[in-house]
């Protein structure tokens, strides 16, 4: 039965195959439109996700600042300044949390026997590599050994290496940083970088060596990396650090936190409504191929009204002729789409990556937008296309099968 069925529709699509063709052209342009569509949106998602993964999403920061709320009796204005016990006191109090590096930092001469720079030296501890998200290309990171031996070792950034040594071999040569010599021990791969950030001219040095460049009494920060609810660690960082400086939770200036995740969970909401802006659009450009898959079966059914007429007089039910214009429907768009999808990958795959991040910074091909078909994509695009399949062809089957059979052996 459903042989004969498609056997009918394919005949009346061959009959009439320059009115089939053009058909299944605009529903293969249409899911061809929902695929790229779906697939640029998924691609800003990745090229977002690139952009923060760079630093470790798990990842908070926390700076001090000066009070600017009045608690209990002391005044508004007051200079928040963290020490070591600090650290200690988070690294005991805030669940979740996986390894704590405090940060000390200076612009000092950085300097070989042929250059002068002038670059920031961080003072952190060696979880500082897996905290801050420091993989290193060459070499390695300083070790426990080496911070408890207030070892002069340095792990320098991919534009340091570069500006230093050109082509030369990095790891064990010696620097001098504030007039203090060094020896390279490692460098870290290149992260993006945007016009002159110097993000890849970072040099780090173990916390208690940072004691020969500045005093460490006070730091400039702490980064912290956790397992958890990323709300919930920031929550309970400032209600720890609240009271041990008496200042308010609420205090916003007091001290200043870098919470990664929650930055890019806004991103994510942005990148998740533009996928959907993206899916209506396709879906609309779609639906308009569905309203010309719909008028041609008009067509189809006033062209083959007599036909229509003679079967019902034969003894045909309303089933059978709805069946028959509905499979003849859903052979157009079925080749439309499979057509559509064929095309939306030949697509991707010639223009594969779409300059993005990479217009703006250096070593950021990552964060482009690749147009990659994933299963995700072409499922609901398919689903898309039944649905607009099966109205586009509902309406005019429902038309043929309630034709009256007198009238239809009279059409002419």
């Amino acid at each position: 039965m459903l042989k004969d069925i498609l056997g009918q529709a394919w005949e009346a699509m061959v009959y009439n195959r320059r009115r089939t063709t053009i058909t299944i052209i605009g529903m293969a342009w249409g899911i061809a439109t929902v695929v790229l569509l779906l697939a640029y949106g998924a691609g800003f998602s990745r090229a977002i996700e690139a952009i923060f993964a760079q630093w470790g999403t798990t990842l908070i920061g926390t700076f001090p600042g000066r009070t600017s709320e009045q608690a209990g009796g002391d005044k508004a204005g007051v200079q928040v300044r963290f020490t070591q016990d600090d650290v200690d006191l988070l690294a005991n109090s805030v669940p979740g949390m996986v390894h704590i590096t405090p940060t000390v930092n200076k612009d000092v001469p950085v300097q070989d026997d042929l250059h002068t720079y002038t670059w920031t030296v961080n003072g952190v501890l060696p979880v500082a590599e897996e905290v801050m998200h420091l993989p290193v290309e060459t070499g390695r990171f300083f070790n426990g050994a080496e911070e408890a031996q207030r070892a002069h070792v340095a792990v320098i950034g991919a534009e340091s290496k570069t500006k230093l040594f050109s082509g030369q071999y990095p790891i064990g040569q010696s620097i001098r940083l504030n007039g203090i010599r060094f020896t390279v021990v490692g460098v870290l791969e290149s992260k993006m970088q945007e016009g002159d950030n110097d993000n890849n001219r970072q040099v780090y040095i173990p916390f208690s060596t940072m004691g020969d460049i500045k005093d460490t009494k006070y730091l400039d920060g702490i980064w912290l990396n956790y397992v958890g609810n990323y709300e919930l660690v920031e929550k309970n960082l400032r209600a720890t650090l609240a009271a041990a400086h008496h200042f308010r939770p609420s205090d916003h200036r007091a001290i200043y936190v870098a919470n990664i995740m929650e930055e890019l969970s806004q991103f994510r909401i942005l990148s998740i409504a533009l996928q959907v802006l993206l899916a209506l659009v396709g879906a609309l450009t779609l639906g308009i191929a569905g309203i010309g898959l719909m008028n041609i079966m008009f067509v189809a059914v006033q062209q083959r009204t007599r036909e229509i007429g003679i079967e019902k007089a034969l003894g045909a039910h309303k089933r059978h002729i709805l069946t028959q214009f509905l499979a003849e429907a859903f052979v157009i768009t079925g080749v439309g789409g499979a057509l559509g999808i064929i095309l939306a990958e030949v697509v991707s795959v010639a223009v594969g990556r779409i300059t993005f991040y990479s217009a703006m910074a250096t070593h950021a091909e990552d964060a482009d937008i690749y147009l990659r078909i994933s299963p995700t994509s072409v499922m609901v695009a398919t689903g898309i296309l039944v649905v607009t399949g099966l109205v586009s062809g509902m309406i005019p089957a429902i038309r043929a099968a309630n034709l009256d059979p007198i009238e239809a052996l009279r059409y002419e």
